[in-house]
């Protein structure tokens, strides 16, 4: 599904501060609060809209180490196979299928050092893992949480 010109609007207020009245949004976009409403109500039965959602620190809960597994799976692995697998991680955050040598991607935050290994070597010794390769974020430099498409 494609989003009109209106709707990526409303989509983009939402996505920068989803606890915006409906009138405040339709006073941006030139709509009324109901035919908002009604639009994001629309959103959300398509499927565009998934959910609402915060935006937390990881520090503030505890998550002082973020790091990425790339994971190159054994043959005839399927990618539900691994979403499965990874889904039992709290601290995979993010995970994706990408191209390359790896078959996938997992994002993941730990409390330290030692906790991320033990993740590490939780996610290694899964029975569809080959092998692995880690490497930790010293600094986030950029994050995009959900603005929407590229202007």
């Amino acid at each position: 599904m494609r989003l009109n010109e209106l709707d990526e609007r409303i989509v983009h207020a939402l996505a920068g501060d989803a606890r915006r009245s409906y009138a405040d949004i339709g006073a941006e976009v030139g709509l009324s609060a109901p035919a908002v409403k009604r639009r994001v109500d629309r959103l959300r039965a398509e499927g565009a809209i998934t959910g609402f959602t915060v935006r937390v620190d990881p520090a503030a809960l505890g998550w002082a180490t973020e790091g990425f597994i790339e994971i190159y799976c054994r043959r005839h692995t399927t990618p539900e196979a691994i979403r499965r697998g990874l889904s039992r991680y709290p601290e995979v955050v993010s995970a994706s299928t990408v191209t390359g040598d790896a078959d996938a991607i997992a994002q993941i935050f730990a409390s330290d050092m030692r906790h991320f290994e033990r993740v590490l070597e939780q996610i290694a010794g899964e029975p569809y893992v080959e092998r692995t390769k880690s490497v930790l974020v010293l600094s986030p430099l950029l994050r995009r949480y959900g603005n929407g498409a590229p202007r």
